[in-house]
């Protein structure tokens, strides 16, 4: 019989479709749909593996730590007290919980150590060594004081990238620990108190105060300065210290409203008061409890919330009793809750907004070479802000548009000066705080009993923008992230190097 008949194939009869051969390209196809589909139904890592401690690095300037040590550190000891020596420092110097938790995590792998707990809260930090078949070692640091130091901030941050580089050593970042904790802040302390004085003076300006009510506020402020320099000599509570300042302010307040004119001065009180107060305002630490509780301490950040309405409360203490010593002396009460329209072009405003990042820089003992790039992230910041107020997005989405272009420039201008984030986030962003608003309110809802409506209306609304502005904060620097990935490559480079 012959395979073919009448010069034709003979049909396919085995009772099975006929499937032609796959090119190359559907074998990769179905290769790539198999791994595709294991990862989906099996993971690359077993479902209930924790995650390593390490992985808290990534997207931080120390991811992938250069490990010094190759087998078990034989004094772990000496490395966490290291560890715990210069978390203390970082929280000292105003850092946040995930800056002082990511140098710990880094500095431990770094030096060879495995099997590390790190537990962080409002005041204190604790490390738990456990290793196999071994005794651990658990320690507590405990923070007791606080200090403005972002230059030491800084040098700190600089002496974890050199770790992680592998360039310095456990012994020799011992001895960079203690000279940085024992050398002096950048500026004396008389320059910090005019540095008070002149912010007062230029964001009175800003609000709308004219050249005589500044004056009145850089002076005022001088006072204040010195009043709590001195409560601070007799160890008393920072709560009494800012009531006794706000105090103060009223009083002068209420001296200038009662005899001014007899002098010849003309100046608005509300506005004496908001000049006085405006540093002591806790804005800056009630975003850094709102951006604890994003990055995940919501214990740090209920401690630092609390301290923070606690500052409110004695700003508004101090104000009403120094109404009660006015009334009880014939004076008028004034209305601190009270606005002013632009005293100034939009060109002089800018420079005051430049001026008074600026002089927070300074109170914050920024390094010096920082001051001026921090002022310029300010400025960008306001005039983001003004845009945004211009655009319609409301006052409240305004504040934090800005926020996250001042977080995504802090930390490119920061890592290009090997400095962290917060160093030059915090000082351009106090712009953007609405502190007076939440001052105001907390005043209308304790003092104005008639207007506790409008008084918890202002304390929502302030309440949003705060947390408008630490989110923008935090999510500028999450965007800049991938953008600085090669800073950030660069400057571990460079400590190598040294």
């Amino acid at each position: 019989m012959t395979k073919e008949t009448d010069g034709r194939r003979r049909p396919h009869t085995d009772g099975l479709p006929r499937t032609e051969p796959m090119s190359a390209t559907q074998v990769r196809q179905n290769a790539a749909a198999k791994r595709m589909l294991r990862r989906l139904v099996q993971g690359e890592n077993p479902p209930t593996a924790p995650m390593s401690i390490v992985d808290r690095l990534a997207g931080s300037p120390y991811a992938n730590p250069m490990i010094q040590v190759g087998g078990m550190d034989t004094s772990a000891r000496k490395t966490i007290d290291f560890a715990l020596h210069l978390a203390e420092s970082m929280f000292r110097y105003g850092a946040g919980a995930l800056e002082v938790e990511t140098s710990i995590i880094a500095i431990t792998a770094a030096l060879g150590l495995k099997h590390i707990e790190v537990d962080i809260t409002n005041q204190s930090v604790a490390i738990n060594y456990a290793p196999k078949d071994q005794t651990p070692i658990s320690l507590l640091r405990v923070v007791r004081s606080w200090t403005n130091n972002y230059a030491g901030l800084s040098q700190v941050h600089q002496l974890v990238t050199e770790i992680v580089a592998g360039g310095v050593g456990r012994e020799e970042a011992v001895r960079r620990l203690e000279e940085i904790t024992h050398s002096s802040k950048p500026f004396p302390r008389w320059m910090v108190t005019v540095a008070f004085g002149v912010f007062s003076a230029v964001f009175v300006g800003v609000l709308g105060g004219g050249p005589g009510a500044s004056a009145v506020a850089f002076f005022s402020n001088l006072l204040v300065s010195l009043l709590a320099r001195q409560l601070g000599r007799w160890r008393t509570p920072d709560f009494f210290i800012t009531a006794s300042c706000s105090f103060l302010v009223t009083f002068i307040a209420l001296l200038l409203w009662r005899f001014g004119g007899l002098v010849g001065i003309q100046i608005a009180p509300e506005i004496v008061v908001v000049g006085g107060i405006l540093l002591l305002l806790p804005t800056g630490r009630l975003v850094s409890s709102v951006q604890d509780a994003i990055n995940g301490f919501p214990v740090t950040a209920a401690g630092r919330f609390l301290s923070t309405m606690l500052t409110f409360g004695a700003l508004v203490a101090g104000i009403a009793v120094g109404f009660v010593v006015g009334d009880m002396t014939g004076m008028e009460p004034i209305d601190v809750t009270k606005t002013f329209p632009p005293a100034y072009d939009l060109w002089v405003v800018v420079i005051l907004i430049a001026v008074a990042v600026l002089m927070i820089g300074i109170t914050e003992q920024t390094s010096v070479t920082l001051l001026l790039p921090t002022a310029a992230v300010g400025v960008v910041g306001y005039f983001v802000l003004l845009g945004g107020e211009s655009l319609g997005i409301g006052p409240r989405f305004s504040p934090a548009l800005a926020a996250v272009a001042i977080g995504l420039l802090a930390r490119v201008v920061a890592l290009r000066m090997g400095a962290p984030q917060l160093v030059v986030a915090v000082p351009a962003g106090l712009i953007l705080l609405p502190g007076l608003t939440i001052f105001r309110s907390m005043y209308v809802l304790t003092v104005e009993e008639s207007e506790i409506l409008l008084g918890a209306g202002g304390m929502l609304n302030a309440g949003a923008i705060v947390m408008g502005v630490a989110a923008g904060i935090v999510l500028g620097d999450t965007l800049a992230r991938p953008l600085t990935r090669s800073l950030a490559s660069n400057e571990r480079r460079r400590a190598r190097r040294r």
